[in-house]
């Protein structure tokens, strides 16, 4: 890891002071399942410095496959310990540690367009049956989306969270299916759990306005046929998902994390004024979008730590230096649920 991965790592898990004090009052250690994923390294990493900081004795477990090479070393560099297990094997779940507290990182996005279907279905609804289960008396926050939301004006908000559900394409109807399976959990077993409707997480390594960059960097036009998102920046995902154990709650809770909603066209102009280069576009923007809204979010928690003007120059200022990204497109612009 070169310095500036260094720097933004660092950025990127930097806890606050309510971090710090939610890790102080859990009872016991923190289960992050799922952690080798796109999130997982930076929000392991600000949980472990909040129970420096917080002077406890609580462990910091990330579970995974870890699949790719090097990808648990990641996690036992700084302090977090690492327990490699398949989350759809049940018997191999049951062998997993108790904790107060989970964060519930699991899920698959990509598949339904390549003919992955049953995966997709398995990891979004099964493996939450069998999390809420082997920890029912924990606390879960469990990631969610936004696309279990039914599309909107585009020039209206988006749904608050008890907006109407209208979930396109497999993708999305899994979600719906992963959020049902660990509500019917918590119901019938008291388990507190928060649901938390991400939308979209960015950082100078992927998200949305890291798809958007790429192509006006690179020439390519842009397509604003799906002419909004919301946007939100890593860190403050990272230190709302914890947070977030704080809101549990059975029947559970539901949290949309989400930031406000940008232009397609309005961000692509930015970049191109931050690269010095001529944009092009296609397509034009449709009346409806999948959008929600995180007012709620952040009446709670407090205001966001970095602004889309901020997200932007520092996305424009990473490819500019020529660093490393992760070649892993939202694809947010696809409108037919077929990821």
């Amino acid at each position: 890891m070169n310095a500036s991965e260094t720097q933004l790592i660092d950025h990127l898990s930097e806890p606050d002071e309510a971090v710090v004090e939610t890790i102080r009052n859990l009872e016991g250690d923190l289960l992050l399942l799922g952690a080798a994923g796109k999130v997982g390294h930076p929000l392991a990493l600000m949980a472990k410095r909040a129970v420096d900081l917080a002077g406890v004795k609580k462990r910091v477990i990330a579970v995974s496959r870890f699949s790719s090479p090097g990808s648990q070393d990641q996690f036992k560099e700084i302090g977090v310990d690492t327990i490699p297990c398949d989350l759809g094997n049940a018997e191999a779940v049951k062998n997993l540690p108790d904790a107060s507290d989970v964060v519930y990182l699991v899920g698959q996005k990509f598949g339904i367009a390549d003919g992955q279907q049953a995966t997709t279905w398995l990891l979004n609804t099964y493996v939450p049956g069998v999390v809420a289960q082997r920890w029912k008396d924990s606390r879960i926050a469990a990631y969610s989306s936004g696309n279990v939301y039914a599309y909107v004006k585009a020039d209206a908000p988006g749904p608050l969270e008890d907006g109407e559900l209208g979930p396109i394409g497999e993708y999305a109807w899994s979600v719906v299916g992963r959020e049902r399976v660990f509500e019917h959990f918590s119901r019938a077993n008291g388990t507190k759990v928060c649901t938390v409707r991400l939308n979209y997480a960015n950082e100078p390594r992927y998200g949305v306005l890291l798809d958007i960059a790429r192509q006006v960097y690179d020439g390519s036009p842009i397509d604003v046929t799906q002419g909004f998102a919301n946007v939100v920046w890593a860190s403050d995902c990272n230190r709302i998902t914890l947070r977030c154990l704080d809101m549990a709650d059975s029947p559970p809770a539901i949290l949309n994390l989400s930031g406000p909603k940008i232009s397609v066209r309005d961000m692509a102009e930015k970049f191109g004024a931050a690269f010095g280069k001529k944009v092009s576009f296609t397509g034009q923007e449709s009346d409806i979008a999948m959008l929600n809204n995180g007012d709620n979010c952040w009446k709670r928690f407090g205001p966001m730590s970095v602004d889309v003007d901020n997200m932007i120059d520092r996305i424009a200022k990473w490819l500019s230096e020529g660093h490393e990204t992760w070649n892993k497109p939202t694809h947010f612009e696809v409108r037919n649920g077929k990821f």
